[in-house]
């Protein structure tokens, strides 16, 4: 049975974020319309075509300790498919490839003295065990990195890394960000019994987001895709929303999943202090080549780069994925994160591509540009907000000062990494606080009123 207190909430973002928060509000008996101004649901998440592959825009894998990543699988019938694979991990260091996916290839480990090794192996071992990151949030990664790995070590390893990662945003960032990223693979060993287990659903993100629009329909999500929001403010007792294309629609309750800076510029009725919090978030932004080649580059799923590249890694999805699902192609992704504001995203595909492959011929004698099949370029210019110092004190507010309007964003996680079940856990969490006031229990909708509801959700593109 559904609550008498529903009400008709827009959610404004069809990533995964927008779509798990209607899914939960749904499911709790509210009237939901999900707007996404792409013509496509996903966002980061989404699939596209490169050749003759359809695989994920962006590199993802699944974690044995993903847990709401997981239980959203298996509410739609496909965590008992998960592939689990044991993977490797290289490093490209000093124009060589080298291995360091165990124990004793960490001994052996070329580019590091014994004593270098001892204080980076005890640094992720203290960084693992860690659990307040709030005494992290004031001091640099790079400071508190060379404190415990030393300057070496750091010059070596740590600081390719995080230029990769967070280019020059690096030397604004605090320790919290390693912490996160150590804790969240340290978590994946513990369960994976100490293998680096990564899993993958056959079909990958495609599949995913077919089964999860599938199930928004059959709870009455009502989808509308080609809406790209201008406005949205207080009028009455309702919130108004006006679409780009000139359209007006009012809702009783309204949740934003955009990047924090465009809620800031859409939500003109926001307190000054929420307009800074929003405003005042930095995004990284990231340019991905996806390139389809006729063999596989290096064996690793990730191979880190210390030596100079235009791209901040490789991601060889092959040595996950069944080669069987590309046609016996390998799938490498080649990502590089920079500023949202990088000129990066002004250059041409062919230019991005044309050095990229250029930079791979460089490090691997065996490659040449004959072997790549297909290639496609993705840009996003907010990705992940850097968690400067003491982040936290200044986070947006998911409860804005205009009654009945709520912002659920990734600038919102303050103590994990960017992913896609940390994203899953961020909208669930968020549920309590969109519903403080109505108290809804979990609605169980039958199969006979699936079937009734699916007929009536339906997606509507650009009207």
């Amino acid at each position: 049975m559904t609550s008498g207190h529903a009400h008709h909430w827009a959610v404004v973002g069809g990533g995964m974020l927008g779509m798990t928060l209607a899914l939960r509000l749904a499911q709790r008996g509210q009237r939901v319309t999900l707007f996404e101004a792409a013509d496509h649901l996903g966002g980061l998440a989404d699939a596209w075509q490169v050749g003759n592959l359809v695989w994920d825009r962006h590199y993802h894998v699944t974690l044995l300790s993903d847990s709401h990543l997981r239980g959203l699988l298996a509410e739609l019938n496909l965590e008992q498919e998960v592939r689990w694979v044991e993977t490797r991990t290289g490093f490209f260091t000093e124009s060589r490839l080298l291995s360091l996916s165990n124990s004793w290839e960490f001994l052996r480990f070329p580019p590091l003295g014994l004593l270098d090794k001892l204080r980076l192996g005890l640094t992720i071992f203290y960084a693992s065990k860690l659990r307040d990151w709030r005494r992290l949030e004031n001091i640099t990664v790079g400071d508190w990195l060379r404190r415990w790995s030393g300057e070496r070590t750091y010059r070596k390893i740590w600081l390719p890394l995080l230029r990769a990662k967070l280019g020059e945003n690096h030397t604004r960032s605090a320790a919290t960000f390693i912490w996160a990223t150590i804790a969240r693979l340290y978590a994946a060993r513990r369960t994976g019994l100490k293998k680096e287990m990564f899993g993958y659903v056959p079909g990958g993100y495609a599949r995913v987001l077919e089964h999860l629009q599938r199930r928004l329909r059959q709870v009455g999500v009502e989808v509308r895709t080609g809406h790209a929001v201008e406005r949205v403010q207080r009028s009455g007792a309702q919130i108004e929303f006006k679409f780009a294309h000139g359209d007006c629609q009012q809702f009783d309750r309204a949740v934003l999943t955009a990047p924090a800076p465009a809620i800031a510029r859409i939500c003109p009725q926001l307190s000054a202090d929420e307009r800074a919090r929003f405003s005042g978030v930095s995004y990284q932004g990231v340019v991905c080549a996806s390139l389809v080649c006729q063999r596989p580059l290096t064996g690793f799923y990730v191979t880190n780069i210390t030596d100079d590249a235009p791209f901040s890694g490789i991601i060889e999805m092959t040595t996950l994925v069944d080669p069987a699902h590309f046609g016996g192609m390998s799938l490498v992704y080649l990502p590089k994160y920079v500023p949202a504001d990088d000129p990066l995203f002004d250059q041409p595909d062919a230019k991005i591509e044309a050095s990229f492959v250029a930079a791979l011929e460089r490090m691997f004698p065996w490659f040449n540009r004959q072997q790549v099949q297909a290639s496609r370029i993705s840009r996003v210019r907010n990705v992940m907000a850097v968690p400067t110092l003491g982040y936290s004190q200044r986070v947006p507010p998911r409860r804005t000062s205009v009654p009945g309007l709520f912002a659920v964003t990734s600038a919102q996680i303050v103590n994990n990494t960017l992913n896609v079940n940390e994203t899953i856990r961020l909208a669930e969490e968020a549920l309590t606080d969109l519903l403080h006031d109505e108290a809804l229990p979990k609605v169980c909708i039958s199969r006979e009123r699936e079937t009734e509801v699916e007929t009536a959700g339906h997606v509507v593109v650009g009207s």
